[in-house]
């Protein structure tokens, strides 16, 4: 249900937003992280110069109903006619109905805005005015808030957000480079005598830790598994691995039958 109208949700998000900030001359939550507000830009252009850009007025009751129009109605609309067109398998119809048209048509107006928002992007980047086109439409430009803008978050917690971004690219770097079966044989020697407690797992699923109703072992480890628990895991995922030893499965097998592909 929830998924069913997550359009509406979005938008209907989008709409307390915009109601509780812009629309009352207050910035969003993270605009106001930023020290930034939303300033009229048609109202300082006729000035000769700014002093410190902090001067204007905030945006006009008109601009603040287009900006609610472009960012919760557009987006609903568009978000709804994307989901439409695809449950109606637009694309997948003949080259000259009126369906297939429209799809085309969509796909032309969805490239057209993508160009000109990276276009808009990289004038952003170089004059520092309207991040995307709806702010450049109005002319809604943003600027501080305040001369003084007090740290809301600490040199503590920043380091410690560097440190944990370092270290979790270091792990995802050298986790795909170690083997857990040669890991394993290497730790081996070192590891106590558990054959009892491993002759017991070895007849328990690894994976739903039940026994086996219908017992199938992997290929080639021998090791066992549910029909279905391995089933799954091998249609899930063609390059799945043994849970206990770590070894691709190629098959799986009956435990007293003939090999199924995995």
């Amino acid at each position: 249900m929830l998924f069913q109208y997550e359009a509406e949700l979005d938008a209907f998000l989008e709409f307390l937003i915009w109601r509780f900030s812009i629309w009352v001359d207050k910035p969003t939550p993270g605009i106001a992280l930023m020290n930034l507000r939303y300033r009229d830009e048609r109202a300082i252009e006729p000035r000769e110069k700014v002093r410190t850009g902090l001067e204007g007025p905030g945006l006009t009751v008109a601009q603040k109903i287009w900006y609610c129009i472009a960012t919760v109605g557009g987006q609903y609309i568009w978000a709804r006619i994307q989901s439409f067109s695809a449950f109606r398998r637009w694309g997948d119809s003949d080259q000259r109905s009126l369906a297939r048209r429209i799809w085309i048509l969509i796909q032309r107006v969805e490239g057209i805005y993508r160009a000109a928002s990276f276009g808009n992007l990289l004038i952003f980047l170089y004059t520092g005015r309207y991040r995307n086109l709806i702010e450049r439409a109005l002319r809604a430009r943003l600027v501080y808030g305040s001369p003084n803008m007090n740290r809301a978050v600490s040199f503590e917690y920043m380091n410690r957000q560097l440190v944990w971004n370092e270290f979790s690219e270091m792990l995802l770097l050298l986790l795909p480079l170690l083997n857990s079966s040669s890991m394993r044989n290497l730790l081996r020697p070192f590891s106590k005598d558990k054959s009892s407690s491993s002759e017991q797992d070895d007849n328990i699923c690894p994976i739903c830790r039940s026994t086996p109703t219908i017992p199938y072992v992997a290929l080639p480890c021998q090791h066992r598994y549910c029909y279905y628990c391995l089933r799954t895991r091998c249609a899930a995922a063609p390059s799945f691995r043994c849970s206990r030893c770590s070894e691709p499965v190629a098959a799986m097998q009956r435990h007293s039958g003939g090999a199924t592909n995995g």
